[in-house]
């Protein structure tokens, strides 16, 4: 693994929040001023299909990168708002319904935040 992929595993791993890969390469760039976009791109595809970190596809919005832990994401219908959530892993009851083994499952639970239902 090369020196930036190591750096861009460090920065998501240790981000609270859920960056995109633009705000991962303003943050990289801090320190290291001679890296391009294209090299964000290319390390975190390379991370992604190594499963070293998760990719969050929401439609409409930039994807978005987090550690590989288990955990499920809170999206706000309204603002798009991200947040983790720790619900019971559901592995071994899918298994059960499919009657084999699933790799991974991706969970996102929509709603109306908070703020946006303020609004309302």
């Amino acid at each position: 693994m090369g020196r930036y992929a190591k750096q861009i595993l460090e920065l998501v791993n240790q981000s609270q929040e859920h960056m995109t890969a633009e705000q991962i390469f303003l943050e990289l760039k801090k320190t290291e001023n001679k890296v391009v976009q294209a090299t964000v791109y290319n390390n975190l595809n390379f991370l992604y299909q190594e499963n070293l970190i998760r990719k969050l596809s929401i439609a409409g919005s930039p994807d978005r990168y987090d550690k590989i832990q288990k955990h499920d994401h809170l999206i706000c219908r309204k603002c798009g708002m991200l947040s983790d959530i720790m619900l019971e892993d559901l592995t071994r009851d899918l298994e059960k319904q499919l009657d084999g083994e699933i790799l991974f499952y991706d969970l996102k639970v929509f709603y109306l935040c908070q703020q946006c239902r303020d609004k309302e």
